[in-house]
């Protein structure tokens, strides 16, 4: 899929139960630090293969909040894009989904 220049990946839904984490069954919901590091390899691997321009962060919500709040997995987001450059973590926080959305900016 990757070779598909039309193909755009939405990066989010990881608080399912199905996908295998535990994170729903804790007495004490897990913080934003450690949801990026659990969610680091995939997210990564996801972003190395489309690049950050092909890439968007996306909620799930609420069908993620059995497992975290969204304040948590905003966070996460942020802890987990922080070593890219500010134009790779603008497309993975906005460009992205504005291209591939059509949304215009206003004004």
């Amino acid at each position: 899929m990757a070779q598909c220049p039309n193909v755009n990946l939405k990066l989010g839904g990881i608080g399912m139960p199905r996908l295998g984490f535990d994170w729903h069954t804790r007495a004490r919901p897990i913080g934003s630090e450690e949801l990026a590091a659990s969610v680091a390899p995939i997210m990564g691997y996801c972003i190395e293969q489309l690049g950050p321009n092909r890439c968007m962060f996306e909620s799930n919500f609420p069908v993620d909040k059995v497992s975290f709040s969204h304040h948590e997995l905003f966070n996460a987001f942020k802890r987990f894009s922080k070593s890219y450059s500010a134009s790779e973590r603008a497309a993975l926080f906005h460009d992205t989904a504005a291209r591939a959305y059509r949304i215009s900016e206003p004004g």
